[in-house]
Protein backbone atom coordinates (compact mmCIF):
# COMPACT_ATOMS: atom_id res chain seq x y z
CA UNK A 1 0.00 0.00 0.00
CA UNK A 2 2.55 2.52 0.48
CA UNK A 3 4.61 1.62 -2.25
CA UNK A 4 1.07 2.82 -3.96
CA UNK A 5 1.07 5.57 -2.24
CA UNK A 6 4.54 7.04 -3.73
CA UNK A 7 4.18 5.91 -7.16
CA UNK A 8 0.89 8.25 -6.91
CA UNK A 9 2.31 11.43 -5.03
CA UNK A 10 5.73 10.88 -7.84
CA UNK A 11 2.96 10.97 -10.20
CA UNK A 12 1.07 13.96 -9.10
CA UNK A 13 4.41 16.30 -8.60
CA UNK A 14 6.49 15.17 -11.17
CA UNK A 15 3.68 16.00 -14.18
CA UNK A 16 3.20 19.85 -15.07
CA UNK A 17 0.15 21.52 -16.30
CA UNK A 18 1.49 22.47 -20.25
CA UNK A 19 -0.66 25.33 -20.01
CA UNK A 20 1.32 27.20 -17.92
CA UNK A 21 4.46 28.38 -18.92
CA UNK A 22 7.73 29.35 -17.47
CA UNK A 23 8.12 33.14 -16.62
CA UNK A 24 11.62 32.95 -18.91
CA UNK A 25 9.49 31.67 -21.72
CA UNK A 26 6.63 34.31 -21.63
CA UNK A 27 8.83 36.97 -21.90
CA UNK A 28 11.07 35.94 -24.42
CA UNK A 29 8.46 35.58 -26.61
CA UNK A 30 7.31 39.09 -26.20
CA UNK A 31 8.23 41.35 -28.92
CA UNK A 32 8.12 45.20 -29.44
CA UNK A 33 8.02 46.59 -32.84
CA UNK A 34 10.66 49.00 -33.65
CA UNK A 35 9.73 52.10 -36.39
CA UNK A 36 11.36 55.62 -36.48
CA UNK A 37 11.36 58.41 -39.11
CA UNK A 38 13.02 58.76 -42.34
CA UNK A 39 14.41 62.19 -41.07
CA UNK A 40 16.28 60.16 -38.02
CA UNK A 41 19.11 59.40 -37.78
CA UNK A 42 20.79 56.55 -35.89
CA UNK A 43 24.31 56.61 -36.60
CA UNK A 44 25.79 59.79 -36.55
CA UNK A 45 28.40 60.56 -39.72
CA UNK A 46 31.82 61.21 -38.84
CA UNK A 47 34.18 63.52 -40.65
CA UNK A 48 37.43 61.89 -40.94
CA UNK A 49 40.29 63.13 -43.23
CA UNK A 50 41.52 61.25 -45.93
CA UNK A 51 45.07 59.41 -45.63
CA UNK A 52 47.36 58.54 -48.58
CA UNK A 53 49.49 55.66 -47.84
CA UNK A 54 53.41 56.24 -48.18
CA UNK A 55 54.84 54.31 -51.75
CA UNK A 56 56.27 51.20 -51.25
CA UNK A 57 60.43 51.21 -51.80
CA UNK A 58 59.58 49.38 -54.99
CA UNK A 59 57.00 52.47 -56.33
CA UNK A 60 59.36 55.46 -55.58
CA UNK A 61 62.29 56.66 -58.08
CA UNK A 62 61.47 56.40 -61.04
CA UNK A 63 61.09 58.84 -64.08
CA UNK A 64 58.66 57.11 -66.22
CA UNK A 65 60.05 53.33 -66.31
CA UNK A 66 63.84 54.97 -65.67
CA UNK A 67 64.88 54.65 -62.23
CA UNK A 68 66.08 58.13 -60.77
CA UNK A 69 69.53 57.99 -60.24
CA UNK A 70 70.95 58.54 -56.54
CA UNK A 71 74.38 58.15 -54.52
CA UNK A 72 74.03 53.88 -54.98
CA UNK A 73 74.59 54.40 -58.42
CA UNK A 74 78.41 56.18 -57.88
CA UNK A 75 79.69 52.85 -55.73
CA UNK A 76 82.93 51.57 -56.74
CA UNK A 77 82.90 49.58 -59.47
CA UNK A 78 86.14 47.42 -57.99
CA UNK A 79 86.40 43.66 -58.16
CA UNK A 80 88.75 41.37 -56.10
CA UNK A 81 89.01 38.20 -58.96
CA UNK A 82 90.94 40.09 -61.08
CA UNK A 83 94.37 38.72 -61.35
CA UNK A 84 96.80 40.66 -59.85
CA UNK A 85 98.78 43.88 -61.88
CA UNK A 86 102.62 44.06 -62.21
CA UNK A 87 104.13 47.52 -63.11
CA UNK A 88 107.75 47.69 -63.64
CA UNK A 89 109.49 51.04 -62.96
CA UNK A 90 112.73 52.22 -64.72
CA UNK A 91 115.06 49.83 -62.55
CA UNK A 92 112.86 46.84 -63.66
CA UNK A 93 111.92 46.83 -59.97
CA UNK A 94 107.96 45.56 -60.26
CA UNK A 95 105.25 47.33 -58.25
CA UNK A 96 102.21 45.01 -58.06
CA UNK A 97 98.41 46.66 -57.59
CA UNK A 98 95.60 44.38 -56.58
CA UNK A 99 91.81 45.59 -57.42
CA UNK A 100 89.51 46.10 -54.46
CA UNK A 101 86.19 44.30 -53.72
CA UNK A 102 84.04 47.04 -54.51
CA UNK A 103 80.67 48.04 -53.21
CA UNK A 104 80.80 44.86 -51.42
CA UNK A 105 84.07 46.31 -49.51
CA UNK A 106 83.80 49.52 -48.95
CA UNK A 107 81.35 52.78 -49.07
CA UNK A 108 81.36 55.49 -51.16
CA UNK A 109 83.57 58.79 -49.29
CA UNK A 110 82.52 60.27 -45.99
CA UNK A 111 80.95 63.75 -45.56
CA UNK A 112 79.76 64.81 -42.10
CA UNK A 113 79.23 61.07 -40.91
CA UNK A 114 77.26 60.31 -44.05
CA UNK A 115 78.30 58.68 -47.23
CA UNK A 116 78.82 61.67 -50.18
CA UNK A 117 78.53 62.18 -53.54
CA UNK A 118 78.44 65.73 -55.32
CA UNK A 119 74.61 66.54 -55.18
CA UNK A 120 75.31 68.33 -58.79
CA UNK A 121 76.10 64.99 -60.40
CA UNK A 122 73.16 63.85 -59.36
CA UNK A 123 71.17 66.36 -60.39
CA UNK A 124 72.86 66.75 -64.01
CA UNK A 125 72.39 62.85 -64.65
CA UNK A 126 68.77 63.17 -63.68
CA UNK A 127 68.22 65.92 -65.76
CA UNK A 128 69.50 64.40 -68.73
CA UNK A 129 67.01 61.27 -67.63
CA UNK A 130 63.97 63.59 -67.93
CA UNK A 131 64.72 65.86 -70.82
CA UNK A 132 65.65 62.79 -72.83
CA UNK A 133 63.70 60.12 -71.24
CA UNK A 134 66.37 57.73 -71.52
CA UNK A 135 68.84 55.77 -68.65
CA UNK A 136 71.91 57.32 -67.91
CA UNK A 137 74.28 54.60 -67.65
CA UNK A 138 77.28 55.45 -64.98
CA UNK A 139 80.44 53.75 -65.72
CA UNK A 140 82.60 55.07 -63.51
CA UNK A 141 81.69 56.72 -59.91
CA UNK A 142 83.23 56.61 -57.11
CA UNK A 143 86.49 54.71 -57.45
CA UNK A 144 88.39 53.97 -53.82
CA UNK A 145 92.50 54.63 -53.74
CA UNK A 146 92.86 50.50 -54.77
CA UNK A 147 90.57 50.23 -57.64
CA UNK A 148 91.68 53.72 -58.97
CA UNK A 149 95.38 52.87 -59.16
CA UNK A 150 94.18 49.33 -60.38
CA UNK A 151 92.87 51.44 -63.13
CA UNK A 152 95.37 53.83 -63.66
CA UNK A 153 98.94 53.88 -61.85
CA UNK A 154 99.99 56.88 -63.33
CA UNK A 155 101.41 59.73 -60.90
CA UNK A 156 98.29 62.08 -62.54
CA UNK A 157 95.29 59.90 -61.98
CA UNK A 158 96.52 59.75 -58.03
CA UNK A 159 94.69 63.07 -57.49
CA UNK A 160 91.20 61.97 -59.59
CA UNK A 161 88.29 63.50 -58.47
CA UNK A 162 86.59 60.14 -58.59
CA UNK A 163 88.10 59.26 -55.55
CA UNK A 164 86.69 62.07 -53.65
CA UNK A 165 82.95 61.36 -55.28
CA UNK A 166 83.01 64.48 -57.26
CA UNK A 167 83.61 63.02 -61.12
CA UNK A 168 81.58 60.39 -62.96
CA UNK A 169 81.84 58.63 -66.36
CA UNK A 170 78.95 57.99 -68.16
CA UNK A 171 76.57 57.37 -71.51
CA UNK A 172 73.13 57.44 -72.19
CA UNK A 173 71.40 54.72 -73.62
CA UNK A 174 69.99 55.01 -76.96
CA UNK A 175 72.37 57.97 -77.47
CA UNK A 176 75.65 56.62 -77.37
CA UNK A 177 77.10 58.19 -80.51
CA UNK A 178 75.28 61.74 -79.86
CA UNK A 179 77.62 62.82 -76.67
CA UNK A 180 77.33 66.42 -78.13
CA UNK A 181 73.27 66.57 -77.58
CA UNK A 182 73.86 65.43 -74.47
CA UNK A 183 76.79 68.29 -73.76
CA UNK A 184 74.43 70.45 -74.91
CA UNK A 185 71.55 69.75 -72.25
CA UNK A 186 74.05 69.75 -69.51
CA UNK A 187 75.01 73.45 -70.33
CA UNK A 188 70.61 73.63 -70.85
CA UNK A 189 70.67 73.10 -66.83
CA UNK A 190 72.60 76.18 -66.00
CA UNK A 191 70.77 78.46 -68.57
CA UNK A 192 67.74 77.31 -67.69
CA UNK A 193 67.36 76.21 -63.80
CA UNK A 194 67.50 78.87 -61.23
CA UNK A 195 69.75 80.47 -59.81
CA UNK A 196 71.87 79.81 -62.11
CA UNK A 197 70.58 80.94 -65.50
CA UNK A 198 70.68 84.81 -64.45
CA UNK A 199 74.05 84.47 -63.37
CA UNK A 200 76.88 83.99 -65.85
CA UNK A 201 79.40 82.13 -63.91
CA UNK A 202 76.99 79.46 -64.15
CA UNK A 203 75.13 79.98 -67.68
CA UNK A 204 77.98 80.37 -69.57
CA UNK A 205 80.39 77.68 -70.77
CA UNK A 206 83.57 77.93 -71.85
CA UNK A 207 86.43 76.11 -73.61
CA UNK A 208 89.54 74.49 -71.68
CA UNK A 209 92.65 75.28 -74.02
CA UNK A 210 94.82 72.57 -71.87
CA UNK A 211 96.11 69.41 -71.79
CA UNK A 212 93.84 66.40 -71.74
CA UNK A 213 93.44 63.06 -72.19
CA UNK A 214 90.76 63.30 -75.13
CA UNK A 215 91.23 65.19 -78.70
CA UNK A 216 87.85 67.64 -78.01
CA UNK A 217 88.60 70.39 -76.48
CA UNK A 218 86.49 70.46 -72.85
CA UNK A 219 84.14 72.86 -71.68
CA UNK A 220 83.89 74.20 -67.88
CA UNK A 221 82.02 76.77 -65.77
CA UNK A 222 82.17 77.82 -62.42
CA UNK A 223 81.24 74.58 -60.94
CA UNK A 224 81.66 72.14 -63.35
CA UNK A 225 84.40 70.86 -66.30
CA UNK A 226 82.78 68.82 -69.25
CA UNK A 227 84.81 66.56 -71.42
CA UNK A 228 83.89 63.46 -73.76
CA UNK A 229 86.27 60.63 -74.91
CA UNK A 230 85.53 58.88 -78.36
CA UNK A 231 85.23 55.53 -78.74
CA UNK A 232 89.20 54.84 -78.97
CA UNK A 233 89.91 57.38 -75.89
CA UNK A 234 90.16 57.30 -72.37
CA UNK A 235 89.60 53.63 -72.12
CA UNK A 236 90.65 51.53 -68.51
CA UNK A 237 88.86 48.35 -66.79
CA UNK A 238 85.84 50.65 -65.90
CA UNK A 239 85.04 52.22 -69.83
CA UNK A 240 85.41 48.85 -71.50
CA UNK A 241 82.60 49.61 -73.39
CA UNK A 242 82.35 50.88 -77.50
CA UNK A 243 81.23 53.87 -77.06
CA UNK A 244 81.95 57.61 -76.23
CA UNK A 245 81.63 58.37 -72.83
CA UNK A 246 81.28 61.53 -71.35
CA UNK A 247 83.15 62.89 -67.84
CA UNK A 248 81.62 65.54 -65.73
CA UNK A 249 84.41 66.77 -62.57
CA UNK A 250 83.17 69.28 -59.81
CA UNK A 251 85.09 72.25 -59.19
CA UNK A 252 83.46 74.02 -57.28
CA UNK A 253 81.73 73.19 -54.24
CA UNK A 254 78.22 75.59 -53.78
CA UNK A 255 77.50 74.68 -50.13
CA UNK A 256 81.12 75.33 -48.53
CA UNK A 257 81.82 78.11 -51.30
CA UNK A 258 85.34 76.92 -52.31
CA UNK A 259 86.92 75.16 -55.16
CA UNK A 260 87.07 71.54 -55.36
CA UNK A 261 90.90 69.79 -54.37
CA UNK A 262 91.85 66.65 -53.85
CA UNK A 263 92.91 66.44 -50.66
CA UNK A 264 95.16 63.25 -49.52
CA UNK A 265 93.35 62.92 -46.36
CA UNK A 266 89.66 62.92 -48.36
CA UNK A 267 91.11 60.57 -51.56
CA UNK A 268 92.64 57.97 -49.23
CA UNK A 269 91.21 57.57 -45.37
CA UNK A 270 87.71 59.08 -46.22
CA UNK A 271 85.78 55.80 -46.20
CA UNK A 272 84.71 52.81 -44.47
CA UNK A 273 85.46 49.45 -45.00
CA UNK A 274 82.56 47.32 -43.99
Amino acid sequence: MKYLLCIMLLFLFGCSDPSVKDDRQVNSSLKEKISRKSSDISIQESHYIPFTREPYSWEKGYIGKIPVITKEFFRCKGNSLREMKTIKNEDNAPTYFFDCGGYHEHSLPIRNGREFVYPVLIELLNFVQIKTQKEVVITSGHRCPKHNSYLDESFSNQYSKHLIGAEVDFYVKGMEQDPQDIIELLMKYYQEMEPFKEDSLYAVFHRYDGSTNVTTKPWFNREVFIKFAKAEEGRNLDNQHLYPYITIQVRYDRDLEKRVLVEWDKAYHNYKFW
